[in-house]
């Protein structure tokens, strides 16, 4: 007998992440799911003022929920959520912002990087709820050394190529590290990737582990 999709919905909990077609979704749930990817970028760039302009951190912290979206909900809606944040300032602010290629590099990452949460029967020995948990928290560690590394190059690559042609009128955090790197006579490519590892080694950290932690209570949501 054919199962009614409305009365047994597909997990949510991998979603795309287990390739479930987005389109395959009853679409209640994935206009839940649009209207969490707004509010998402909303709360991307909240955080990321608050932690910037009123707490003066220079951590980049604006796809924590751009992160906690494609955990939760897959690819399509990680993108959707990665650039609508950075269209908002750029049709506000300023002009095109080149650096959304970071946040889409980092959520096709998280995709493909399983990091589902494991599924542990209410009886399963403590043993294997201690490897389960081991097993998640090292793909997402390893998770986070690629987005760290992927994102300082092509971060990078991005800085090295725009301001061949546009004049760059200020200062970020990168900045700080690049005289010692210059002073080794390293290329200027280098040394604007270089330069953004110490910066992306603790930004990364909370983008991905709280990413992640978001994504569980997203996924509640929507059951």
């Amino acid at each position: 007998m054919e199962l009614n999709q409305s009365q047994n919905p597909l997990p949510l909990t991998q979603s795309l992440q287990d390739d479930v077609p987005i389109r395959r979704l009853p679409v209640r749930k994935i206009a839940k799911i649009a209207v969490l990817c707004v509010i998402a970028v909303f709360m991307n760039l909240l955080l990321s003022s608050f932690i910037m302009n009123y707490l003066k951190f220079p951590l980049f912290l604006d796809t924590v929920f751009t992160a906690a979206i494609a955990f939760a909900f897959g690819v399509i809606p990680g993108i959707f959520t990665a650039v609508l944040t950075w269209f908002l300032p750029c049709v506000f602010y300023s002009g095109f912002n080149y650096y959304i290629i970071c946040s889409i590099a980092e959520v096709l990452l998280i995709c493909a990087v399983k990091t589902t949460a494991p599924d542990i029967p209410a009886f399963a020995s403590k043993e294997k709820i201690i490897v389960s948990y081991t097993a998640l928290i090292s793909k997402l560690f390893l998770l986070y050394v690629l987005c760290a590394i992927a994102i300082s190059i092509l971060g990078g690559v991005v800085d090295y190529i725009t301001h061949l042609f546009i004049e760059r009128n200020y200062f970020g955090i990168d900045d700080l590290f690049k005289p010692g790197l210059i002073i080794y006579n390293l290329p200027i490519l280098a040394v604007n990737i270089l330069s953004r590892i110490p910066v992306n080694i603790v930004d990364r950290f909370v983008v991905i582990f709280g990413g992640y932690f978001i994504s569980r209570g997203l996924v509640k949501l929507i059951r």
